[in-house]
This record gives C-alpha cells, sequence and structure tokens, in this order.
C-alpha cells in the first residue's frame, strides 16, 4: 500500500485547523459533570465559562485557547506500506503544520521558536512539530495529532523513585505544589517505566486516551490500575486546587497512565499535565485520499442556562486609581470597561533592557492595568483573535519594576509568587485573574485593539485594548489577600470533612 506525501501534507493541515477548535465530546461531558457537581462559586463560574468558550470555538471555527500549542504527532506505519516522498516524514509533518497556520479562514498564533537556548526568534509558522515514528505490522499510516500549550508543558514533572516507593504519593505531593499554571480542571497523564526518555514519552501518549472516569466510578474498578486511577483521581481532586486553582471540587477530569518495564533497581515515573484546552485527534490513512473530520454535533455541549453567564461588579478602569483598587476583595468578580495594555514575556524583557539603559519607556503605565496576553490574529468582523491570559508567574520578576511606574494592576492566570504577592501589597495594587481556557469568549469582551509598542515581537506586542465587561477574579487584592492561597485552603477542608 502506497500513501502520497500530499495525503499525510493535507491530513495534518487538516488536523490541526481541526483540534485548534473543537473538544473531544468525552472531555465536553466530563467537564459538563463536573460543572453540574461543583459548590464552589468562584470555580463554578470558571468551569461554566471554559464550557460556553468551547461552544462558542465550535460554532465559530476560531480556537478554543489563543495558544494554539506546539503540534504533537505519533505516527505508526504499517510496515507493508511505502510513503511516496523525496522528503522526510517530519518534512511532510511540518510542512502540513505551516499550512494550518497560514489557513486565511483560522488563522492560528506562532509559538514556536527556532533557537530555544540565544535567540529565540519566533520562527512565524509554528515549525517544527514535535515527531515520533515507530512501525507496526500490516498496512496504513495512524497518526495521532495533538496542540500542546505551554502552560501546561512547562508543569512537566519527572523524577526515578525507590523501586519500593509509592507513585501514588509522589503524584499527589507533585500535584500540591504544581499550582495553577496548568489551567485546571484538566487531566493528567503518567508514564511510568523505562528511562527517562520513555517514561515521558509515555505521559505524553496517555493524555490522548479516550476519558472514562465517569464510566468508572459509575461501575467500579475493574483491576489493579483502575483502582490506581480511581483513587489518584480522588486524592488529587481532595486537594481543593479546583478550577483556575480558585478552590473546588475539581482539579483533574481524569488520570491516565501508560506503563512499561523498567530496570530493577529504578522506578521512573512522568507526570504530564494537560490543560483545560485539551485538543487531540487520531486517524488512519491507507492511500484512499486525505483524512477529513466531521465536527461534533453542537448537542455535545450543555446548555448550562443564564446561571452561566458573568456576574460582577461593573468597573470603568480609565482613570483608575490605586485607592479605588483597593475597595476590591479578594475571590470578587468583577467585570471591567475602558482601556487597558498588555504585556508578556518578551515585552517584560525589553522593558527592563530600556531601564537598564536609562531610557524611557514607550507606554505610560500610571494609572493602567497591563493584561498578559498574546493574542490571535484577527478575522473579518474581530476586533482580536481569541485572548486568554497567560501563566502570570513568568513575570514575577518584572513586577516590581513595573508596579514602580504606577501600574495599578496587572491581569493574567494562575498563582503569584509570595515575594510579588507581597510586592502587590505594598504598593497597594491588584492582581485579576481571567479565566484559562476561555480565550475566545474573553475576545468578545474586546472591541477594539491596537499596538502601542513593539511591533516587532507580533503576538507579544504590547497592545492597547478597549474592553467591555471583561470577567475576572480579584485574585491578590490590595492589602496581599491571594484567592489562589485561601481558595484551595478552604476546599480541602471543606472537601476533608464531606
Amino acid at each position: 500500500m502506497d500513501i502520497p506525501a500530499d495525503h499525510i501534507v493535507e491530513s495534518v493541515h487538516r488536523a490541526a485547523q481541526f483540534v485548534s477548535c473543537f473538544h473531544p465530546s468525552d472531555h465536553v461531558r466530563h467537564l459538563a459533570s463536573a460543572w453540574r457537581r461543583e459548590q464552589s462559586p468562584a470555580a463554578r463560574a470558571a468551569i461554566g465559562q471554559i464550557l460556553i468558550n468551547s461552544r462558542m470555538a465550535a460554532y465559530g471555527r476560531r480556537p478554543i485557547c489563543q495558544d494554539t500549542g506546539m503540534i504533537v504527532v505519533f505516527l505508526r506505519l504499517g510496515m507493508d506500506s511505502r510513503i511516496r516522498s523525496t522528503l522526510p516524514i517530519e518534512a511532510l509533518v511540518n510542512e502540513g503544520v505551516r499550512r494550518a497556520w497560514a489557513d486565511e479562514r483560522n488563522p492560528l498564533r506562532a509559538s514556536m521558536v527556532a533557537d530555544a537556548l540565544f535567540d529565540r526568534r519566533n520562527t512565524r509558522d509554528n515549525t517544527p512539530a514535535t515527531t515520533h515514528v515507530e512501525l507496526m505490522p500490516g498496512p496504513g499510516l495512524e497518526i495521532t495529532l495533538s496542540a500542546k500549550g505551554g502552560g501546561s508543558e512547562n508543569k512537566a514533572r519527572f523524577t526515578v523513585l525507590n523501586p519500593a516507593a509509592s507513585v501514588e504519593d509522589w503524584v499527589v505531593q507533585t500535584m500540591e505544589g504544581l499550582g495553577a499554571g496548568w489551567c485546571p480542571p484538566g487531566l493528567i497523564g503518567l508514564g511510568i517505566g523505562g528511562g527517562a526518555e520513555m517514561a515521558m514519552l509515555l505521559a505524553k501518549q496517555a493524555l490522548n486516551a479516550p476519558i472514562d472516569m465517569l464510566d468508572l466510578l459509575a461501575r467500579g474498578p475493574r483491576d489493579r490500575m483502575e483502582e490506581f486511577r480511581i483513587n489518584l483521581y480522588t486524592r488529587i481532586n481532595a486537594l481543593g486546587i479546583g478550577a483556575q486553582g480558585l478552590g473546588g471540587m475539581t482539579s483533574v477530569l481524569d488520570v491516565k497512565v501508560a506503563t512499561t518495564a523498567s530496570h530493577a533497581a529504578s522506578k521512573p515515573v512522568a507526570l504530564m499535565p494537560q490543560c483545560a484546552a485539551n485538543r487531540h485527534v487520531h486517524f488512519r490513512l491507507d492511500g484512499s485520499g486525505p483524512a477529513d473530520f466531521a465536527p461534533p454535533p453542537l448537542s455535545d455541549w450543555p446548555d448550562l442556562g443564564p446561571e452561566a453567564a458573568a456576574t460582577g461588579r461593573r468597573v470603568q478602569i480609565d482613570g483608575l486609581t490605586r485607592a479605588q483598587a483597593a475597595q476590591w476583595q479578594a475571590g470578587e468578580t468583577l467585570l471591567l470597561s475602558g482601556r487597558i495594555l498588555t504585556g508578556r514575556d518578551a515585552a517584560h524583557k525589553r522593558l527592563a533592557e530600556m531601564q537598564a539603559r536609562g531610557e524611557t519607556f514607550p507606554v505610560d503605565f500610571a494609572g493602567r492595568l497591563i493584561y498578559y496576553v498574546g493574542p490571535v490574529d484577527p478575522v473579518a468582523g474581530e476586533a482580536v483573535g481569541p485572548a486568554g491570559p497567560t501563566t502570570s508567574t513568568r513575570m514575577d520578576a518584572f513586577t516590581p519594576m513595573m508596579l514602580d511606574t504606577g501600574l495599578v494592576g496587572m491581569i493574567g492566570k494562575a498563582e503569584r509568587g509570595p515575594a510579588t504577592v507581597q510586592a502587590i501589597a505594598q504598593h497597594g495594587a491588584v492582581y485579576l485573574a481571567a479565566t484559562g481556557g476561555a480565550a475566545y469568549l474573553i475576545a468578545r469582551s474586546i472591541r477594539a485593539a491596537r499596538v502601542v509598542a513593539f511591533a516587532d515581537l507580533g503576538m507579544e506586542a504590547i497592545y492597547e485594548m478597549d474592553v467591555e465587561d471583561l470577567p475576572v477574579t480579584v485574585a491578590v487584592d490590595a492589602r496581599g489577600t491571594a484567592i489562589h492561597r485561601t481558595g484551595p485552603a478552604e476546599w480541602r477542608q471543606r472537601i476533608g470533612l464531606a
């Protein structure tokens, strides 16, 4: 069986576009169940926003998340088949990714840098993909493609335990210290055995397996592996981390595990989180043509009703002062209207370099809010493409510098470090959390956007955005109360007493 090169290229193109817009149905079902069960108001609101965003992205054929991810492809080539190409298979995959990112109907955000160590220049087309190839008996080519966001990828962990040590205890302890930067609720993939490289690979592959925890809980475990998964699911959720780390009943929707043999002297364990933007698809090529993907029916998404709509105190942020922001309470929901600035890693680094040279900043940050975001390019009628928050801890080192400008506060996702929380309180500033995994929904709150500095940085440029009723949670108030600490602590106690 011959498989033409263009079938692979076009299939990767279509698959990358497909996963950018559509959650798998099993993920939606488990997320909806978590929303129905959730008793924490903040966490329930966050899950509701994620579900609404998911349905909107499917309906509008736009990315679920502004971080459209690095593409990871697992290929299994049948040994009775031949790929008709003069190029290596990695080049075919990369050409498919390149076409997906250049698709004008649904432009995706280029996030890959060519040199991770020095220049870190964006490749502008999201190549190269991460490609893994193995051989299998028989004909055909099986492909699993996923889009892996940076926030969850950054939280991958690996250890080698002593043979008698408890994997379950290590996983729970690791999750307790992982924070919310991986954007829960999502999945945890575990790879156990092999060596370091095999364990990490198994963990990433495990994330592509069907989500079936609700079925396991309904019928009970049938073997030791299912019992192991249920125990971890229960213990991790009992930590009270909750959606977006705000404190709640559901931190993980499922725990997936893949194992293999290992050396008798060691027990390698890899932990790979998958964020709320869980995106993957599996397909098979047999030489008859490129793969085609049918969108799931919109009936797969639950009707959440009016209770899922964002509510809270409406705040006009033009002319905002720190004295006004000091009235906000940690855990409170705000609906922001007015003009905000944006900036993330590259922009903050450049500002720090300018300060070191004694140069004046190109933007006045006094009395403003800055949103940590790298948006997707807009299509017709949009002010900006999907524009969800990025992980805020990456900006912690720059926060004192920014607060010294008179900045009123920051908007991002997940917790801030202890020193940053202290600096926020000392300046009487605030930190607000937007919902990770609700990028398309958030973009609908943005009425206009223009680049005001560092245009060469692409999606990492500094924008000024006009927003209307942008929903956020007060994550650190002007007194230094941090909801990412108090929320999980409260819900861990509640779950423990339940």
